[in-house]
């Protein structure tokens, strides 16, 4: 049994750094995971407040939607209807954890273990955020979309890029591949792109623009188009990204606004995967961190009363209301993903008959931790839910389907707990993880860009329900801005 590492729940510096040392040789000797270097920050409400309204990230462009958020969110903590998160962690090499200065020392200890081992493993990992994401370039990436953005203000003025931003946000969700990997020109392409780009600012180049103000001297051609890029009569429709259509083929869109739908789409790419593994996500996290904080406990490095402190917290966290309590938002990722993750272990270590039917590949091999790894590297919340999803979790959770037709009268139970009853349910529950089905499926079908110019959009509807129309005309209207002319979308029966 150890000294323990704090007592009370005042912290400094020294402190935190005991504990990240006790708590990453946990993470990597024990758990042996897999992570980016950690840099630990810890922020003022005011600074949290801040993080909260630039989606997260430490660097960000100026938007007034950031602002309305922040305004928001600061009204609600101040005045007492909302509280902030105990930690804000970043997908990037190294990865950023931020904690909060008024956490408790147990609590600062809970956030490292969760943010900084438990999610950075997981963005370490995981096969989507592998294939679309670069941790490594992402905090120079906003660096330079914050200055660019910043420039184009003073030489264009704020409402002419605030009209672009508006537009591009408006179909930010529309704006990520899908089922493809973003085009990625070779070396050589690029080099050669670079070569032309110099040539061309060698030729244009005048010194007597120097002696012009800011707002009158030419725009940076570090941005402009390249005409081998275009999608001209030869683009490959039909096209998923809408943002990237329009960043390569609008015909009304000058190089500095293309590069703005670039940043934007980029942004939207960086974060699809995290809609896709918020249940995934959010259960790893909490896993490791309720393993690492009970490790902790059993080598005498805390005291009784922070590992109280911890459950007290961690049941929070998990707590999932009954469909009929006030507190009901939907299924609590935590409280699923927790509840899959220890499930998952107690299938290798104490199986069940009905465990070794379901799971005969993990069922008694006693080696969770190999399960867990290879469910974080290789799934998604709808195919680990279709995958893992147990009985007993169904039980546990007493999860039934429901079947609800607009016609009928009275609601149909479709899936009780019965072994067909259990598949249909989770089957079911997985579907509603599919972000594909949340979001709405509109698609470049047509392009006349030799005539007058249309743009076609089809939206294939799911379930035959179609758009909203007030939200509809609304963001049609922000497509034909970015395009310039006449945008047409037609509605079409889907699954």
């Amino acid at each position: 049994m150890g000294k323990p590492l704090f007592e009370g729940a005042e912290w400094d510096f020294q402190t935190l750094d005991r504990a990240l040392k006790a708590i990453e040789d946990i993470a990597l000797n024990e758990l042996k995971l897999d992570i980016y270097p950690n840099q630990i920050e810890v922020i003022s409400s005011e600074q949290m407040l801040d993080a909260y309204s630039s989606l997260g990230m430490p660097l960000m462009y100026n938007h007034w939607s950031f602002g309305k958020l922040f305004a928001r969110e600061e009204t609600m903590y101040r005045a007492g209807y909302s509280a902030l998160a105990y930690e804000i962690v970043i997908n990037s090499n190294p990865c950023i954890s931020y904690l909060l200065e008024e956490n408790t020392m147990t609590m600062q200890a809970l956030v490292m273990a969760h943010a900084a081992f438990g999610h950075n493993h997981f963005f370490k990992n995981n096969y989507l955020f592998r294939q679309w994401t670069n941790a490594d370039g992402i905090l120079d990436y906003l660096a330079f979309a914050k200055r660019y953005i910043s420039a184009c203000e003073e030489r264009y003025g704020r409402g002419e890029v605030e009209a672009i931003l508006d537009s591009a946000h408006a179909i930010m969700d529309q704006g990520v591949f899908r089922y493809r990997r973003p085009p990625r020109p070779s070396k050589e392409r690029v080099a050669e792109k670079h070569r032309k780009r110099a040539e061309y600012e060698d030729e244009a180049y005048n010194d007597l623009w120097r002696t012009l103000p800011a707002s009158l001297q030419p725009p940076v051609t570090t941005a402009s188009p390249d005409p081998d890029d275009e999608g001209g009569p030869d683009m490959k429709l039909p096209e998923e990204n809408l943002l990237y259509f329009l960043e390569k083929n609008s015909p009304a869109l000058k190089p500095w606004q293309r590069e703005m739908l670039r940043i934007v789409r980029n942004l939207a790419q960086y974060f699809y995967p995290q809609r896709q593994t918020k249940v995934m996500n959010e259960g790893c996290a909490t896993f490791v961190h309720f393993t690492i904080m009970n490790a902790l406990f059993d080598r005498g490095l805390i005291t009784d009363g922070s590992i109280f402190e911890f459950l007290h917290s961690h049941t929070s966290v998990i707590f999932q209301p009954d469909f009929d309590d006030r507190r009901y938002y939907g299924i609590n990722p935590y409280a699923l993903g927790y509840a899959m993750m220890a499930d998952i272990r107690r299938i290798c270590e104490n199986p069940t008959e009905e465990d070794r039917d379901w799971f005969p590949h993990i069922a008694g091999t006693g080696d969770f931790m190999a399960a867990l790894k290879e469910a974080w590297a290789n799934y998604r919340d709808e195919s680990f839910i279709e995958q893992f999803l147990s009985p007993k979790v169904m039980r546990d959770f007493r999860l039934f389907g429901l079947h609800d037709k607009a016609d009928d009268a009275a609601y149909k139970v479709s899936a009780i707990h019965n072994e067909p009853g259990y598949r249909k349910v989770r089957a079911t529950l997985a579907r509603q993880y599919d972000v594909g089905t949340a979001d709405p499926n509109i698609q470049v079908v047509g392009a006349n860009l030799r005539g007058d110019r249309k743009l076609l959009l089809e939206h294939r509807m799911h379930r035959a329900i179609p758009l909203q129309h007030n939200a509809k005309e609304l963001v049609m209207a922000h497509i034909e801005r970015l395009w310039g002319h006449e945008v047409e979308l037609t509605e079409v029966a889907g699954e």
